[in-house]
């Protein structure tokens, strides 16, 4: 099983790249689509998700967790289906700290790398963000993802 690379090229960049064993098209769809998105993100964990995948469009993922709701949101500033898509996030008990992640999709073999670079407004924040587990919640969900990917290609 694949694990995610992480490194931060910079004091306000996160990037996290990792390969799934899909073709790309599936794998944009499931990063991208509702229908899809709730099978995985989150750690797998029950997810309520509002997406209106379109420049200029917001989504939002509701997570239940050990008995809380975590709620995520943004919107999109760039899509060009299917390598690359930009949105903004933000975790909502932390309003106010946006971040903006884009995501680029290349496919070799049949296998999807999927590489995220989320630039925070801050150092501080960057740090934030990889203090609160994001590493291990992100491969968590990405695991969810592999099991989700296998039964629907």
């Amino acid at each position: 099983m694949s694990t995610i690379a992480i490194s931060t090229p910079s004091d306000t960049e996160l990037v996290m790249t990792r390969t799934f064993d899909a073709p790309k098209a599936l794998v944009f769809a499931a990063h991208t689509e509702a229908d899809h998105i709730r099978h995985w993100w989150g750690r797998g964990n029950p997810l309520d998700v509002t997406i209106d995948f379109r420049v200029g469009g917001t989504w939002r993922f509701v997570e239940t967790a050990d008995g809380q709701q975590h709620a995520f949101r943004g919107e999109f500033r760039d899509i060009k289906a299917p390598d690359t898509f930009t949105w903004t996030f933000e975790y909502e008990p932390m309003a106010g700290h946006v971040a903006v992640e884009r995501y680029v999709f290349t496919e070799q073999d049949g296998r999807t790398t999927v590489t995220s670079t989320t630039t925070f407004t801050s150092r501080a924040d960057r740090d934030g963000m990889i203090e609160s587990g994001m590493e291990a919640g992100a491969e968590q969900s990405y695991a969810a993802l592999d099991v989700y990917l296998a039964k629907i290609k």
